[in-house]
């Protein structure tokens, strides 16, 4: 451990060092540790601070333990603490001596600093992947039912007719924007801070430019204090992971309501079922359930490395080794929900007929209504109370809009004429011919522009 040298002659307590240690989690930081080394190897012998040779033999030596790592031979020894220890003893032990040289002009708090960024870039790239694959097949399962019709829901209770299409590309632009926020992160990790040893700079002629080229960031640290202690690209992955997660759990939901005997408009895939283990007809959304589920996790990560964060002071403290286990759980969380709701949506099955049932129940068209005597010269004000002692009528008749009279319609206004019938499901939808509305010919352009955007070939 780092304290049985130096100034420190007594070796951790047992409890101590289990305790203190993360290389049971940060052993996950081993490609972006070695990757980082073997640039400051490389780096330090541009300079002249190693000789050429050793820094020949370090970068062969670190690319061998990668290997023995990858081919499971690698022994992860508890005393060693971390992924740094682990690699720079094994690396000692290799190659002699030579190998103590790597650690000049670095500390342990940059390097960290640098394995994160490393592992953030690579994270979000795969997020990125597994998000395009979902909205793959929400794109997808949306041109495939352009004609389906759903009842549109405020306060889960029926307001006006929408294209099932129309609606999946709802979640399509949340995942979009799921995207963009991952990419502004993706921008905020890139910053390269090596250089800035402790908390202090280093004394050394390190060229911080050329490890930035190296290790392929596009800028480098302005401050040695902030770069060490900086966790801000951590919080904003786990942030905008909460709000990716709560995306899924909304369309988990649906999955969830939609696939019910209660509303039939979906039916899942056997494989993204299950059944019970005492009542033999069912047919459980345990998958969408556990999406829904592990959210709340996600959520738990941001808020307690939040709480970690908000009382440190400058520069590096220990606290910030609770930066890794919430971090990895989040990204392991995310990515395979996304690709368990990908493979979900994907397989699912839409029954038209059950979703157009249901779109003609509840006086879904009480808002064309409104809007017909709008046109005819009402107030839409007044046109909203009409519509609303017409249907309360309706109800208490128990008929539908369509079987009332005209000599019924006339009793709430004499704007009502034969045309008054007109308005129906077909005739709402093409109604609403605004962008972003839900007319079947703004629904295919929405479809068309989602392709384009995802690089789909018509």
């Amino acid at each position: 451990m780092r304290h049985i040298k130096g100034r420190l002659q007594k070796a951790a307590d047992e409890k101590v060092a289990a305790y203190t240690s993360s290389l049971p989690f940060d052993w996950r930081l081993y490609r972006h540790d070695i990757a980082g080394s073997i640039a400051h190897a490389r780096m330090l012998s541009k300079h002249g601070i190693i000789s050429e040779s050793d820094a020949v033999i370090i970068v062969q030596g670190l690319e061998s333990i990668q290997q023995e790592i990858e081919q499971g031979k690698f022994e992860f020894r508890a005393e060693l603490e971390d992924i740094h220890m682990a690699v720079e003893a094994r690396l000692i032990e290799k190659i002699g001596e030579v190998g103590g040289k790597l650690h000049t002009a670095r500390s342990r708090n940059d390097q960290i600093a640098l394995d994160l960024r490393l592992y953030i870039r690579e994270a979000i790239a795969q997020t990125i992947g597994n998000t395009r694959e979902l909205q793959h097949a929400l794109v997808n399962l949306a041109e495939a039912n352009m004609d389906v019709v759903v009842p549109g829901y405020t306060h889960l209770q029926p307001a006006q007719p929408v294209l099932l299409a129309h609606h999946l590309l709802a979640y399509f632009e949340m995942l979009q924007r799921d995207v963009d926020r991952l990419e502004c992160c993706r921008m905020r990790a890139d910053v390269m801070p090596l250089g800035s040893g402790a908390l202090a700079g280093v004394t050394y002629n390190v060229d911080r430019e050329f490890l930035a080229r190296e290790l392929g960031f596009d800028r480098i640290s302005q401050n040695s204090l902030d770069a060490v202690s900086d966790r801000d690209f951590v919080l904003e992955c786990e942030a905008d992971a909460s709000i990716a997660m709560m995306h899924l759990s909304r369309l988990a939901e649906e999955i969830i309501l939609w696939s019910s005997a209660e509303f039939g408009f979906i039916e899942l895939d056997e494989a993204y079922a299950t059944g019970s283990s005492i009542m033999p007809q069912k047919k459980n959304p345990d998958v969408a359930e556990l999406v829904r589920g592990k959210t709340g996790r996600v959520y738990g990560h941001l808020m307690a490395f939040l709480t970690t964060m908000k009382a440190l002071p400058l520069a590096y403290n220990r606290d910030l080794q609770e930066d890794k286990e919430g971090l990895f759980a989040t990204v392991d969380t995310l990515l395979a929900s996304l690709a368990i709701c990908a493979g979900m949506v994907s397989t699912l099955k839409v029954n038209a007929e059950s979703a157009a049932k249901a779109a003609g129940r509840g006086y879904i068209l009480a808002t064309d209504l409104a809007d017909y005597l709008v046109r005819k010269g009402e107030a839409f004000r007044n046109a909203h109370e009409i519509v609303g002692r017409l249907i309360s009528y309706a109800v208490k008749k128990e008929k539908s809009l369509a079987e009332l009279s005209l000599a019924e319609y006339s009793n709430f206004s004499p704007l009502f004429g034969e045309d008054v019938y007109s308005i129906t499901i077909e005739s709402s939808l093409a109604a609403r011919d605004t962008v972003g509305g839900t007319a079947p010919k703004r629904v295919a352009q929405a479809v068309a522009a989602a392709k384009k955007a995802l690089g789909q070939v018509n």
